[in-house]
């Protein structure tokens, strides 16, 4: 069963209220924050023995990889809100990094 299928209802009713690109991705942002909490209550009993009352140094890994992930799409959702998506971007880096505003209106 693909993602399409399984998530069908809660990607219909995001992409209506919020358009075909934002709608998926704040399905794929409360898919992430879910497996954010699942990860979570498993680290409360995989304790680390060297850091008692820490999580498994996996288990923080994997926690600190689904907030950063979580971060981007966070990121990419409000660059759409704003209507501030960067096109054409031959530079790798220019596309992680927010142009200032030029107060002439120009670029």
């Amino acid at each position: 069963m693909s993602v399409y299928e399984k998530h069908r209802d809660t990607l219909e009713t995001n992409e209506t209220m919020l358009g075909p690109a934002r709608g998926r991705l704040a399905v794929a942002l409360d898919l992430l924050t879910d497996a954010l909490a699942l990860v979570g209550q498993h680290g409360v009993y995989c304790q680390s023995a060297r850091f008692p009352g820490r999580p498994t140094m996996d288990i923080a890994l994997v926690l600190e990889q689904i907030g950063d992930a979580k971060e981007l799409v966070q990121g990419v959702i409000e660059l759409r809100q704003d209507g501030h998506e960067e096109r054409n971007v031959s530079n790798d880096d220019a596309k992680f990094t927010k142009r200032p505003s030029d107060p002439s209106g120009e670029r």
